[in-house]
């Protein structure tokens, strides 16, 4: 009996396993409107289309909250997005790339994305094509640049 409910309690939780491992974290000393713009200009300069930033604390403040900066910059490359939805349509669901740029409670600010290789895991081919190791590449390099 203790078995089945260490079992049962097991199942339970596995949904939750490896979460926080989907998501990649670069620190920097920037605040964040400043990595932001340092990530936004290295964007352009890989030659990827900014759709959107998103100020999360701007949204809250509208509302009469408060969370500390954190903003969302929404990007894409058809060179490296295409592929992917030629291989598996479904990859649009996972695109544009985002990346998060936030101050956490202790006041280090981060650069946080998903990586595709997980977020697309469901999607085999897609999971094993070329063109996610580029998206993984094209993630670390743009966000280290950011933090610099």
């Amino acid at each position: 009996m203790q078995n089945l409910f260490l079992a049962t309690a097991l199942l339970l939780a596995a949904p939750t396993w490896g979460l926080a491992d989907d998501i990649i974290k670069v620190n920097t000393a920037k605040p964040v409107s400043e990595a932001m713009d340092a990530l936004e200009a290295a964007v352009g300069e890989a030659g990827a289309t900014v759709f959107a930033r998103i100020d999360h604390a701007a949204g809250a403040e509208k509302v009469g909250q408060t969370i500390p900066a954190n903003q969302v910059l929404i990007f894409g490359n058809p060179a490296l997005g295409t592929p992917a939805m030629q291989i598996d349509p479904r990859a649009g669901l996972f695109l544009p790339l985002k990346v998060q740029v936030y101050e956490d409670a202790d006041g280090q600010v981060w650069l946080a994305y998903e990586d595709p290789k997980e977020t697309m895991d469901e999607l085999d081919d897609v999971e094993k094509s070329p063109v996610v190791e580029k998206m993984r590449g094209a993630l670390g390099k743009l966000t280290s640049v950011a933090a610099q």
